[in-house]
């Protein structure tokens, strides 16, 4: 079967055809129009302005998709849809968009989560990778951990309890300077700087828990730059991208490795905007070799918001039966149930 998947729920509009065959994903098409040119301006993503910009793109980015794919919407088995956690306005448009859409057509609806199309993502490039296993999901948004304990059911055993990693990362990048999302430069930036130059404080909490808390850390780096900025100096912004990322990588590590203790999980799925960094890739991939556990972690073009994740997760909603109706709404909440201990 083919499912149409639509994502909007932050400032990518984005429309994919997915084929499912004898339980095999094959992408035929993953369009995604970014708008990151356009919040560049402001430093950050402006909820109106990427609410306008999905309502322009939708359309055309959905005929893309079809037609780089070759197929007609007649042929489409089912219509998924990011419907929550995200922008509100943004995710409205997709969900709209969506409802008339399989409402005109007599096609199934779908929502999504758009934390469990993170995960989803892996599917799509590991063919073997079957629940159960544990999963970080890292982005400007979440830090969490969840045991999946099927293709639709998770548990949070850990999260970040305010700021999440891809929160941090863009707040100091903008600090120091660098073009927005600060992410993606602070990751290049720290491959030349000195790992050991400034002392911060871990992310990951004591004790326990699996959770995590990033605002600490930002205080101390902002500390740290206007400190020496009021003496009219100014860090070496290599020494500390390089010694931010080492902090805030060691901390997912420690709490990622509790994490593999606690469940005795076999694999490991590394998902989201921030699964891209390549710092946290080689630091878990050398955490799973020496543990003896299989790492998977999507592509760097499926790790951002895209359509194909959605697709993919849709699927397996679609397996369960869980199809929305016209009356289906958008929600900026996390909707998995959480629960703080493994």
């Amino acid at each position: 079967m083919y499912i149409l998947g639509l994502e909007s729920s932050c400032d990518e509009t984005s429309a994919a055809v997915v084929r499912i065959e004898d339980g095999r994903f094959t992408v035929c098409s993953n369009m995604v129009a970014s708008q990151i040119e356009t919040h560049r301006l402001y430093g950050g993503v402006v909820p109106e302005i990427a609410s306008r910009a999905h309502i322009e793109a939708i359309t055309g980015i959905t005929e893309q998709a079809l037609l780089t794919a070759g197929i007609g919407v007649s042929e489409l088995g089912a219509v998924a849809v990011t419907a929550a956690p995200g922008l509100i306005g943004a995710l409205l448009v997709g969900v709209n968009f969506a409802k008339s859409l399989a409402y005109a057509n007599g096609l199934p609806l779908v929502a999504v989560d758009h934390v469990k199309a993170h995960v989803a993502a892996a599917y799509l490039e590991y063919p073997h990778l079957a629940p159960p296993f544990l999963a970080l999901v890292v982005s400007g948004g979440h830090t969490s951990i969840y045991r999946v304990d099927d293709h639709t059911s998770f548990t949070v055993i850990g999260q970040t309890r305010d700021d999440a990693a891809g929160e941090a990362f863009d707040k100091i990048g903008r600090v120091i300077g660098m073009p927005y999302p600060g992410g993606a430069a602070m990751d290049a930036l720290a491959k030349e700087g000195d790992s050991k130059a400034f002392a911060f404080p871990s992310p990951a909490l004591g004790g326990d828990t699996l959770d995590f808390s990033f605002s600490g850390l930002k205080t101390s780096a902002l500390n740290v730059i206007n400190a020496m900025r009021q003496k009219g100096e100014e860090p070496n912004h290599a020494d500390l991208a390089a010694s931010y990322t080492a902090t805030v990588v060691k901390a997912i590590e420690r709490k990622l490795d509790m994490a593999l203790t606690a469940t005795g999980a076999k694999t490991l799925v590394l998902a989201g905007g921030v699964a891209a960094n390549s710092h946290i890739r080689k630091a878990l991939t050398a955490l799973c070799e020496r543990r003896g556990v299989t790492f998977c972690t999507p592509s760097l073009s499926l790790c951002g918001d895209n359509a194909a994740m959605v697709a993919a997760a849709g699927y397996f909603e679609f397996c369960r039966g869980n199809l929305a109706t016209t009356s289906l709404n958008a929600s900026a909440c996390d909707t998995i149930a959480s629960q703080t201990q493994p």
